[in-house]
């Protein structure tokens, strides 16, 4: 009761305690409100921007000034590491030209070393592996089916031959398209060689003076809205890229790991299925299960005591990830709370697949810098 007798009489007075429950519970209903209004608003304007072709436009446009954009992302990556060199009494322009010798330099050794072994595996496996993969998941279906059989009145034969032919046609077009794929992706890289080249000088000159584009940027809007714009901005700036370099070291981590654990244990091709758990991993949760998934059963079907070794090491490996790197390399980054994580790459992958699922979280961290620097502002979601 909010409102009680006192000494039994009509005079009543207000419970305190009871009101400020409710107050308390009307506040996180009410915030609760809100974030269902903003998923609901994004969810409505992703509708629309599908519906309306939006995102086909911006992508068009993105090849268009794809060198550009390469630079921009590439300045945007390495400006706090040249800063720190200045910091240090380096000037930029050195600090730039360091910044992009080791840069290149890595890149040349990673693309040199990994390439044509992913690819010396990538053929082996497709030669060697996968029929005795196929023949032994048809082993496995056979028995399956030869115990149900037992049990109920079912057409086996009609089922094993449909199974079968699934199968045949899976290892058929695996066998055909993953080595082409390779060397699409190969030839891709080279073919956009150009792109890539003219992209690193647009970096290379934007990093020179990066420091200054957003000042530069400010300074073309009205001036009451100059400090609140760049406020946001830097807000906004720091979430993404404390996100984006966290994501990318934890990434290589489970690669370069993932695939050694995979190398000692005896799994075929395991820098393929190494780099595809470390692609994977940025999917938050629901990352680790999907690029783990493939190893697994390919891992069971060189035998079982393969198929633990292997779950056990990608078990290993997520156990140390999940509960230290992050905490190590991502501890700056923007919180979100798991539901909303979830929330959003339910979202994005509906609409975009794994590569919506890729680009979710980033996009919301972003978005929730935006809603908290109003928040701060205009006491927007705060009832207190």
């Amino acid at each position: 009761m909010l409102i009680r007798k006192k000494n039994n009489k009509e005079e009543c007075e207000i419970d305190k305690k009871k009101l400020n429950e409710v107050l308390s519970l009307s506040d996180k209903i009410l915030k609760l409100l809100y974030i269902f209004i903003i998923i609901l608003g994004v969810y409505a304007l992703i509708v629309l921007a599908k519906e309306t072709k939006i995102f086909y436009i911006i992508k068009s446009i993105l090849i268009i000034v794809a060198p550009l954009f390469i630079g921009i992302v590439i300045a945007w990556l390495f400006d706090p590491l040249v800063k720190k060199l200045q910091k240090k009494g380096i000037r930029r322009a050195i600090g730039t030209t360091a910044v992009y010798v080791v840069f290149l330099g890595l890149i040349v050794i990673i693309v040199g070393s990994i390439i044509p072994i992913l690819t010396e595996q990538v053929n082996e496996f497709v030669k060697t592996s996968l029929p005795a993969i196929i023949d032994t998941l048809k082993g496995w279906i056979d028995s399956i089916l030869n115990t149900v059989s037992n049990i109920a009145p079912i057409d086996v034969e009609s089922m094993r031959t449909e199974i079968f032919n699934k199968l045949g046609e899976v290892g058929t077009g695996l066998t055909s398209d993953l080595p082409t794929l390779t060397v699409n992706i190969v030839k891709s890289l080279f073919s956009g060689i150009g792109t890539i080249v003219i992209g690193l000088v647009i970096g290379f000159y934007l990093l020179l003076s990066f420091d200054s584009a957003t000042d530069t940027i400010v300074t073309l809007l009205p001036r009451n809205m100059r400090e609140d714009t760049r406020l946001l901005a830097n807000d906004v700036n720091n979430s993404l890229r404390n996100f984006v370099v966290g994501a990318l070291l934890d990434a290589l981590f489970v690669f370069i790991i993932t695939s050694i654990g995979f190398a000692i244990v005896g799994l075929k091709a395991p820098l393929l299925f190494g780099l595809f758990c470390g692609l994977t991993n940025v999917i938050p949760f629901a990352g680790p299960y999907i690029g783990g998934a493939p190893a697994v059963i390919v891992a069971f079907s060189q035998g079982i005591p393969t198929g633990i070794l292997v779950l056990l090491v990608i078990v290993v490996i997520q156990f140390v990830e999940g509960n230290f790197l992050q905490a190590l390399i991502m501890s700056k980054t923007t919180k979100l709370h798991p539901v909303t994580i979830m929330l959003g790459l339910l979202i994005f992958a509906h609409f975009w697949g794994i590569l919506g699922m890729i680009v979710s979280t980033p996009i919301i961290a972003s978005l929730k810098a935006i809603i908290m620097f109003f928040d701060n502002k205009y006491d927007i979601l705060k009832f207190n």
